[in-house]
This record gives structure tokens, sequence and C-alpha cells, in this order.
């Protein structure tokens, strides 16, 4: 590989989630929160909408990631943070996109994707290139999403914004 190459601006543009991703520090959470208000202006257009912008950014993330890896010479650079974009929104596919749950979406997408749970861990050192920078963080996405679609299911995320409101009154 050649790692003296600069990657194409478009490619820096889209796999740092507009340079969010030059973040010393915790740049993965930062890239997340990239995703918040695109994840709540996707939803203003509905759930198909919504599907669609995580089908693009997935696609387009994982060929942007796979461009700007070769380029640098690091296949999973830390500054590539498209795929925190993408499973964000995996986690938030099946719930409705309310400010609690974009809050606790966020939660729940960094711990899985910081712990790396089965089969997650084996998913990142085994699938290679763009599509194996996108592929763990949207295997943490699923992970997120069953658990916020349960909180909400159960009720749980209805009694915390009850509590939330009381504190507020």
């Amino acid at each position: 590989m050649d790692i003296s190459r600069k990657p194409p601006f478009w490619a820096t543009v889209i796999a740092t989630s507009c340079g969010a991703g030059f973040m010393p520090k915790a740049p993965g959470h930062t890239g997340t929160l990239t995703a918040v208000p695109l994840a709540w202006w996707l939803s203003t257009m509905g759930q198909p909408a919504f599907l669609i912008g995580l089908l693009v950014v997935t696609v387009v993330g994982a060929f942007a990631a796979d461009v700007f890896g070769r380029a640098t010479g690091k296949e999973d650079d830390q500054r590539i943070v498209i795929d925190e974009v993408a499973g964000y929104l995996m986690t938030l596919t099946p719930v409705a996109r309310t400010p609690i749950n974009l809050v606790l979406a966020f939660g729940l997408f960094r711990l899985f994707d910081v712990w790396k749970p089965f089969p997650i861990r084996a998913i990142d050192r085994h699938v290679p290139g763009g599509w194996g920078v996108m592929a763990d963080d949207l295997g943490a996405g699923v992970y997120g999403a069953i658990i916020l679609f349960l909180l909400n299911h159960y009720g749980v995320v209805d009694q915390l914004s009850a509590r939330i409101s009381q504190l507020g009154h």
C-alpha cells in the first residue's frame, strides 16, 4: 500500500463524516453525534426515507471508507467514522425518532460499538475493506436496535419520558 497518498476530498468528507473523525479524542463518539441531526431529518420524511438513507449511508460509506483506508494505508483508520453514522441509524430503525429515543440510541449504540459482543468482534477482525469497517458498526446497531425496541415495546421509554417530564414541572 502506498501510505504517502492523500485520500480524495470526497472520500475524506464522507469517511470522516464531514471532518468529525479528525477530533483528537473520541472520534467515534463525535462521528455518532453527527448522525443525530441526520436521523432526525430523515425521520421527518417517514420510515421508507429513513431506510433509504441508512442504505445510502451504508453503501456510499463503505466505498468511501475503502478508498480512504487504502489511501492512508490503514484499513480501519480511526478517522473513519461514517460507520458510526450507519450503526446509529441502524439502532433507530425499529422505533420512533423521538428525542428520548435519539438519546437512548446514542448510548446503546456506543455501548455495543465499544464492547463488541459476539459476533461483532469476529466480524471486525475477519471482514476486510470498507465493508468490514461498516459491518461491525451495523452489528452494534442491530444489538442496540433490539434493546431499544424492547425498551419501547415494554413501556420503559414511556415511563422514563414521564419521569423526565415530571422533573421539568
